[in-house]
């Protein structure tokens, strides 16, 4: 993340006037977008949609940051707030402790099938750890979680929020964001092991 001099310079030089330093802004920052988007919405016209939306929020309200928080975080919550928007027009649930077993059963022959390839002579367990195979198994796990579960595991194990960070892009209680995190590791661990048999990939 970038330093607290260069995100007021950068905001500076964007609120002047300058469109090239918002497309530095926009590259900064469009992976962490992008991280939200995906846990949140499985459409991606929807998602590339709502992407353009959320920096145009951002453009626009750019001149009401205060820093009194990380740029990355303030930004964060545009894009979890325009989700939930988004989520409440199509009249879909956040907040659901339910395993999206519909998606589950539309991956799982085709993750049977790399797990069984992982799992054969040619593919030893300490080998398995540094192929591409660990991410798309974790990945297709997180994939189905409850939504809520999806959004605080990514953030804090791919872009590397705090508790707090998260707990003020989310919008809710620190201890809500752990509780979220203990579960989301826990049932991630379960299904890893208990489904594919496959413990060297729990993170």
């Amino acid at each position: 993340m970038e330093s607290l001099d260069s995100e007021k310079k950068l905001i500076e030089n964007i609120l002047a006037g300058n469109p090239d330093e918002f497309r530095v802004l926009i590259n900064q920052y469009k992976k962490l977008v992008s991280h939200i988007l995906f846990r949140l919405i499985s459409n991606q016209n929807d998602r590339d949609e709502l992407s353009q939306e959320i920096f145009i929020k951002i453009y626009e309200n750019l001149k009401s940051f205060k820093f009194q928080s990380k740029l990355s975080t303030w930004i964060g919550r545009i894009a979890h707030n325009t989700c939930l928007n988004y989520l409440r027009k199509k009249r879909l649930h956040f907040y659901d402790d339910q395993i999206n077993y519909q998606k589950d059963e539309n991956k799982e022959r085709n993750i049977r099938a790399d797990i069984h390839e992982a799992k054969s002579p040619s593919f030893l367990p300490d080998e398995v750890a540094n192929q591409s195979q660990v991410s798309s198994f974790i990945n297709n796990e997180i994939e189905v979680l409850p939504i809520q579960y999806r959004e605080v595991i990514t953030l804090y194990h791919l872009d590397n929020f705090s508790i707090k960070e998260i707990s003020e892009i989310m919008g809710v209680p620190e201890g809500t964001v752990k509780s979220h995190l203990y579960r989301s590791r826990k049932l991630l661990k379960d299904r890893l092991t208990t489904k594919y048999n496959l413990e060297e990939l729990c993170i």
